[in-house]
């Protein structure tokens, strides 16, 4: 029989004999190459401090690196989501101004989202769906009472090509308001921190080619609007998404009238921004006081109509057992504890109905109180009248309103400059 001592050695009954150093040496390091796999990979004690390996982290969709073009994106002001029967907006706790309000600040959030993520050039709020650009972001209010926001985004590309088509929505954490850090912040920015992640997700699903090809026939659809004989050629629109042809030479004097007069409405829409921010900004502290109220309603609604709708219902079920306890009851048994349980029953289900209607009045109380607030923000909140001035053009009305009356005064401009002659 062999024994192995303290020191590593074989004892036998004729000698003693070491084991091979080569084998040790093999063992040991096995040993110690497994124990590091195991304490990096594994989700242990060890593994929860210190270094973590490269694999372990999730990669962040604004942090991945993204080498094509950066394109300009139009977000038109949102569509608020207003149903064509107006008297039912006091029903659905709908305000139109104040929808309207949100309309406006809702996509320039996005814009700021986007703006963040790094990986887009100029990002601009517009008026309406027109103004050209590159990529275009369509958003329409489904939901917004200060709990629950719900939109629907809708990406396309100027080649008519559809990124996405979704719906982003979010529920406002009970937690939000208790958290002293979070005073002052708006407790809808992380659904458009969301919107802004999924856009940034369509866009790295594009091959750049067809990102660098969108600057030409962002270019060209711009310069058609204003020479459609001259410049539509130059786009297959019979293709879905449509295609480049080739392009004008930079040499062609109407192609560059027409770069030179979208670098003007670039300029416009720019200059819209601070328009656009100093709305939002005067809208905020309204706004983010209507916000917290009607959380606060929305919640306290929801709690007294779960309330109501328990208590009637508990409250059948009493009726109904006190019923069922009074027909057992036999007309020839003297069962009085089965007419007490029978009466008790049908008392304890008529003061549940009665307290579960009571809830549903507390329930329209704080309905109408929402509504209220509502209200009150609706008359705060009007649109405000922005005005611009030309050479000799006087712009006036809201900001959609002075977008057309702009580009019918570009396109006067254009045509009493444009040459009488068109070359392809």
């Amino acid at each position: 029989m062999n024994i192995v001592n303290t020191r590593g050695w074989i004892l036998n009954s004729d000698r003693y004999r070491k084991p091979s150093t080569l084998l040790v040496y093999t063992l040991v390091l096995m040993h110690l190459l497994t124990g590091c796999a195991n304490t990096l990979t594994n989700s242990g004690a060890n593994s929860a401090t210190g270094p973590q390996v490269s694999s372990s982290f999730e990669k962040d969709t604004a942090e991945e690196s993204y080498t094509g073009p950066k394109l300009d994106v139009v977000i038109p002001a949102f569509s608020p989501g207003l149903s064509e029967d107006a008297s039912s907006y006091e029903e659905e706790g709908i305000w139109p101004e104040l929808r309207r309000a949100e309309a406006n600040r809702f996509a320039y959030k996005l814009k700021k989202a986007l703006d963040d993520t790094g990986k887009f050039g100029a990002v601009r709020v517009t008026p309406n769906n027109t103004a050209s650009g590159d990529l275009y972001v369509l958003g329409e209010i489904v939901t917004s009472d200060g709990v629950d926001l719900e939109f629907d985004l809708e990406v396309i590309d100027v080649s008519g090509k559809r990124w996405m088509d979704d719906a982003i929505d979010y529920e406002v954490s009970e937690g939000f308001y208790k958290n002293p850090r979070n005073e002052g912040k708006d407790p809808y920015d992380p659904a458009f921190d969301q919107a802004a992640d999924d856009i940034v997700k369509a866009l790295l699903k594009q091959k750049p080619a067809n990102l660098a090809e969108l600057k030409q026939i962002a270019d060209l659809r711009f310069a058609a609007s204003f020479n459609e004989e001259a410049f539509l050629p130059y786009l297959d629109t019979s293709k879905d998404p449509m295609e480049v042809i080739s392009m004008p030479s930079d040499a062609d004097p109407l192609y560059q009238r027409v770069q030179s007069v979208r670098v003007r409405e670039q300029l416009f829409v720019d200059n819209l921004q601070q328009d656009y921010s100093a709305f939002s900004q005067q809208m905020e502290d309204s706004y983010l006081t209507w916000q917290k109220a009607s959380f606060t309603e929305t919640l306290l609604r929801k709690e007294a109509k779960t309330k109501s709708l328990l208590k009637i219902a508990g409250g059948v079920l009493l009726i109904a057992a006190a019923i069922a306890a009074a027909a057992s009851g036999s007309p020839y048994d003297n069962n009085i504890g089965t007419d007490v349980a029978a009466v008790a029953a049908g008392v304890g289900g008529a003061v549940l109905i009665s307290s579960g209607l009571t809830s549903k009045e507390e329930a329209a109380m704080h309905q109408d109180a929402i509504n209220e607030l509502g209200q009150s923000v609706d008359l705060e909140m009007s649109p405000q009248v922005v005005k611009f001035e030309e050479e000799t053009k006087e712009l006036t009305g809201d900001a959609d309103e002075q977008f057309q009356q702009w580009r019918q005064f570009m396109s006067q401009m254009y045509e009493l400059e444009a040459t009488p002659q068109t070359q392809l």
